[in-house]
């Protein structure tokens, strides 16, 4: 597929219209009192086993709707990483359905892409040094769970051989 042409202006394109109407539904479409909003997806979340996985189908349409409109790799990476985010947390009971109502990543992304458009250069150069962060720290957490395996792996050796 070929991504749409950029326009200097998002906001005149019918596609992002409909993912800005769609992140908003997603992520604060209902009012509470004290001025908070929630959105469907965090509602979606609560339904045990899919739930996750279906808010995580509906942000990834926002991000596939954002290549489309010509968004860089390295934001679009950003924004699959805020998807990911939302979705590992929001599996964790409890604690994870309220991070979802929190966490808004539908409308980080609709910012990213917004971002993409007013200050292209600004925002890859975010987007590439989380993106090298995150990957970074993907690989110090592997490092240090190898680690924890041999030193656990060691004491059970130890603990059988004594």
């Amino acid at each position: 597929m070929v991504a749409d042409e950029p326009t200097a202006d998002i906001s005149a394109s019918p596609r992002y219209r409909a993912l800005k109407r769609l992140a908003r539904l997603l992520d604060s479409s209902i009012p509470l009192p004290g001025g908070l909003r929630i959105g469907v997806d965090g509602l979606i979340g609560l339904i045990p086993g899919i739930g996750d996985l279906v808010g995580a189908a509906l942000a990834l349409y926002i991000v596939f709707g954002a290549h489309r409109l010509g968004a860089s790799r390295s934001v679009v990476v950003h924004m699959l990483g805020n998807v990911a985010v939302e979705t590992l947390v929001g599996c964790v009971p409890i604690v994870g359905d309220l991070f979802d109502f929190a966490w808004k990543a539908n409308q980080r992304n609709l910012a990213l892409l917004e971002g993409e458009f007013a200050r292209p250069t600004e925002t890859r150069r975010r987007s590439r040094w989380l993106v090298f962060s995150v990957a970074a720290g993907a690989v110090a957490l592997l490092g240090l769970a190898g680690l924890g395996l041999a030193v656990l792996a060691r004491v059970a050796w130890q603990a059988f051989t004594t």
